[in-house]
C-alpha cells in the first residue's frame, strides 16, 4: 500500500509547511472580525463542555451547511473558523460550526458519535439534511456523514478517507490507531450512498495542489470508488495551494469554492 513512502513526512502537514503559524493566526483574526460583525448563536448539541456549535444564522428557511473542522482530531475547535461565515451568509447560507472532543482525551469512535449528534442537531432545526464540508479530519467526517445518509452532499476538502497510513507516523502518538480500529473508520471502506439510500449522493473531493502526494492520492482515490459504485463525485486539485492555504478561497464570497458549496447546499433544502 504505500511502499518506501516517508508517511511522516507526508502526512504531518504542520512540519511540512513551516509557515503554518502564520496562515493560522489569520483564521484567528477572521474569526474574531466575524463574531463582532455576526454573532452567531449557541447551540448545544450534547452535555459535555465541547458539544457545541455556533449557528451563523442566514434568516428563517435558509439552507444550512456545517462545517467540520481539522486539526487530525487532537487540535483546534469551533472558534478558530468563525471567519467562513460572512462569504456564506452573503449566500442566503447559514453556517454552523460545532467543536468535537479531542483525543487523546476520548478516541475517535467517540469523536465521530458527537459529530453526528451535532449534524442531527442542525437537522431537527432546519427538517432538512444539511450541506457537510470539512477539512483535513473534518474533511474525512464529512464523508462518514454522506456514507451514513445524514447529509445532503458532502465536500471533504484536504481529506484522509484511509487511516491506515497514519498508523507509523506521531500524528498517531493521541489517536492510538491499530489496523483494525483505522480500517473501521476509514469511509473509504464504508457503505457508498447510492439512489436507496436516504440522504445526499454527491462528493467532492478538493485538495491543495501542493499538498503532499499522499493526500493528492487520498482524494482522488476516495472520488475515483466512490465514483465507481454510482456517487456523484469530483476531484480538484487547487493550483498553489498547500494544506493550511487550501481553505483561502472558502474566505472570499465570490470564490468557486463557495459558491460550489452554497449551491450544493440550496439543492439539498
Amino acid at each position: 500500500m504505500t511502499g518506501e513512502i516517508d508517511l511522516e513526512a507526508e502526512y504531518n502537514n504542520r512540519a511540512r509547511v513551516p509557515d503554518h503559524p502564520a496562515v493560522m493566526a489569520g483564521w484567528r483574526e477572521t474569526a474574531e472580525a466575524a463574531r463582532a460583525a455576526c454573532p452567531p448563536v449557541g447551540i448545544a448539541y450534547g452535555k459535555g463542555e465541547r458539544e457545541v456549535m455556533d449557528l451563523f444564522d442566514a434568516g428563517p428557511d435558509a439552507p444550512v451547511a456545517v462545517f467540520l473542522h481539522g486539526g487530525y482530531w487532537q487540535a483546534l475547535d469551533k472558534d478558530w473558523f468563525s471567519g467562513l461565515a460572512p462569504a456564506f451568509l452573503a449566500h442566503g447560507v447559514s453556517l454552523a460550526i460545532p467543536s468535537y472532543d479531542l483525543a487523546p482525551a476520548v478516541r475517535l469512535g467517540p469523536i465521530l458519535r458527537q459529530v453526528r449528534a451535532a449534524v442531527d442537531t442542525v437537522r431537527a432545526r432546519s427538517g432538512v439534511r444539511p450541506l457537510v464540508f470539512g477539512h483535513s479530519a473534518g474533511g474525512h467526517m464529512a464523508a462518514c456523514m454522506l456514507s451514513e445518509g445524514r447529509a445532503s452532499a458532502a465536500v471533504a476538502i484536504s481529506g484522509v478517507f484511509d487511516l491506515r497510513p497514519l498508523i507509523p507516523t506521531s500524528l498517531n502518538i493521541a489517536l492510538d490507531l491499530d489496523e483494525r480500529e483505522a480500517a473501521a473508520l476509514s469511509p473509504l471502506f464504508w457503505p457508498v450512498p447510492n439512489g436507496s439510500t436516504p440522504g445526499g449522493t454527491v462528493l467532492d473531493c478538493i485538495v491543495g495542489g501542493e499538498e503532499s502526494p499522499e493526500f493528492l492520492r487520498q482524494s482522488r482515490m476516495m472520488a475515483d470508488h466512490w465514483a465507481a459504485s454510482g456517487v456523484e463525485t469530483r476531484y480538484q486539485a487547487l493550483p498553489g495551494l498547500n494544506h493550511f492555504t487550501v481553505l483561502d478561497p472558502l474566505f472570499d464570497a465570490d470564490s468557486a469554492l463557495v459558491k460550489r458549496i452554497a449551491d450544493l447546499a440550496r439543492s439539498g433544502a
